[in-house]
């Protein structure tokens, strides 16, 4: 029986399912009763994805119907250290998930060209999930958490870009452009010993919730090591409104 393999990232998991992509993430989004509510990020994984560490045996054995025919939702393979053993050719599209079930495709693209900013806000997503403030660009950001010479690093990490309004030029005004983040104050003062050259990196929030607010999303998401950063553009507001409405309905009520 055909199943697929999804790289979930909040929470972090290499899942087996018999249902398509779309359908997927609307059952973790709403369950089969359409009683819960979840936000669901996950990538799909290329079909001939083979692995050493990972037990697809498992899934194969598993990954069959129910008695009543219908389809097997989920068989958890890994829960732990996914994203470190899953080659980043592997990885194809991304999915944005929100909690009443519509669906966002990302597709893997070229790296943003860099700009003048000097000022970034990143939200770790997996492994961890600590919400840092940067005077790096997203390459460099990406290479330096994973670079082994630095005191804490990680093999791979996927992260994504939030905006940061008015705060972006001028941390030490006291507009926000309604930014939803808690303690607006200390990320300001994050952001000014960045603006002073003292460090380039700044840990916000370091027990983030792996919670991603759509609406507050700048740019996309990157996902890479050391050697490579993969990057997944997130559409512009115009092309929310015109291409995507419902999901971009939904994504602001989150």
């Amino acid at each position: 029986m055909e199943y697929h393999l999804y790289l979930s990232l909040v929470p972090e998991a290499l899942i087996a399912s018999m249902l398509p992509t779309a359908e997927f993430g609307n059952y973790l989004a709403i369950g089969t009763q359409k009683r819960a509510r979840e936000e669901a990020i996950y990538f799909e994984v290329n079909s001939d994805f083979k692995s050493e560490y990972f037990d697809l045996q498992k899934a194969a054995k598993h990954c069959i119907p129910h008695d009543d025919g219908q389809p097997k939702h989920t068989v958890y393979i890994s829960t732990y250290q996914v994203l470190e053993h899953m080659p980043l050719k592997a990885l194809g599209n991304l999915w944005l998930i929100t909690p009443d079930g519509w669906t966002l495709v990302l597709e893997r693209n070229n790296l943003p060209s860099e700009t003048e900013e000097c000022l970034h806000l990143y939200q770790e997503l997996c492994p961890v999930h600590p919400l840092i403030a940067s005077s790096l660009n997203p390459a460099e950001f990406g290479k330096f958490i994973t670079d082994p010479n630095v005191s804490v690093s990680m093999p791979k990490i996927c992260f994504l870009e939030l905006q940061l309004g008015h705060l972006l030029e001028k941390p030490w005004k006291s507009g926000t452009c309604n930014l939803p983040y808690k303690n607006i104050n200390h990320l300001r003062d994050c952001l000014l010993e960045l603006s002073n050259k003292k460090k380039i990196t700044k840990t916000v929030d370091r027990i983030y919730n792996a919670y991603v607010r759509y609406r507050c999303i700048k740019g996309g998401f990157f996902v890479g090591d050391r050697d490579t950063i993969f990057y997944y553009p997130f559409p512009s507001r115009a092309e929310l409104e015109k291409d995507h409405l419902p999901w971009w309905r939904s994504a602001q009520l989150c």
